[in-house]
């Protein structure tokens, strides 16, 4: 099986009410814009759409509602990740109709042997037909998906790419060198997709392209065309708020943004909790400057 997620992928917020339900309006909103705007597939219900604080029946909802905005558009990937294998694999045997893939991201805070991961993917594949896309962020998880370990989950039939986060260019390097045909690297790190990119990865999973899908899908694209310039310009211009989005975490940043721009609130879940007050003004003029 092929790879069929390339270019720029966003992995998109939930937008809440004050009241800390979801802003279904907002999310119809979200989706929308993202779909005029340059983007290739979307990402449902990762750790930006702040995942650890919906339950499994509030996730369903924010799918169904984004497949209807959808209706067929662009591809839906659909986070189903966490530390307990069997539970993952029930869920993925559960899953409705109209998902193109799976974001998995490895086992978190029990830090599993590189042994322990390969086990833990293998099951979940065996569970559900559709492509998985594996997910490395060790500054999260607690543990790192070494090269070598992706390499031999790259063999799987339906393991199809790894969201590659640890900012470790030699082993990403090492896996886009060592991987088989039809197996990519996306980038999981917003601040270094073009690099990435020119070093052979096939996309990205975004979170500054919620705010800014129509530059951040531009840079993305020139960089796969081979506009070095075009891109890079586009990547410096964009850094100083990609800096800032993450700045006192992920999505307080991002929402701000939003809000900047009328699309939905900037309201969290705890334990997250909004941006200072200098963060907040800083990204709102960078905000301005960027749509402006």
């Amino acid at each position: 099986m092929r790879n069929p997620f390339t270019g720029s992928g966003v992995a998109l917020v939930t937008p809440f009410n004050e009241d800390e339900s979801i802003d279904f309006d907002a999310l119809k909103r979200l989706v929308q814009y993202q779909i005029d705007n340059g983007t290739d597939f979307l990402v449902v219900q990762g750790t930006t759409g702040e995942s650890p604080t919906l339950s499994k029946q509030e996730k369903l909802e924010v799918l169904k509602v984004v497949q209807e905005v959808n209706n067929g558009r662009l591809k839906i990937v659909f986070g189903v990740g966490g530390n307990n294998t069997l539970e993952v694999g029930k869920f993925l045997k559960e899953l409705p109709e109209g998902i193109d893939g799976i974001l998995s991201v490895s086992p978190y805070y029990n830090k599993p042997t590189q042994k322990g991961i390969i086990e833990h993917y293998k099951y979940l594949a065996e569970c559900t037909k559709l492509p998985i896309i594996l997910y490395n962020v060790p500054g999260r998880t607690g543990s790192n998906v070494t090269a070598e370990t992706t390499v031999e989950l790259a063999r799987i039939d339906n393991i199809v790419a790894m969201k590659e986060a640890s900012g470790d260019f030699g082993q990403i390097m090492d896996i886009i060198q060592n991987k088989p045909e039809g197996f990519d690297v996306l980038s999981g790190d917003d601040a270094i997709t073009l690099p990435m990119i020119v070093s052979g990865a096939a996309g990205v999973i975004s979170v500054v392209a919620n705010a800014f899908p129509k530059k951040f899908s531009g840079m993305v694209h020139a960089a796969q065309g081979g506009q070095i310039e075009v891109s890079r310009s586009l990547h410096y211009d964009l850094l100083p708020v990609t800096n800032m989005l993450f700045e006192e975490g992920n999505p307080g940043g991002v929402k701000v943004a939003l809000a900047q721009q009328g699309i939905m609130g900037a309201k969290m879940r705890l334990p997250l909790y909004p941006v200072s007050d200098d963060l907040q003004k800083r990204i709102e003029i960078e905000t301005d400057r960027l749509i402006g």
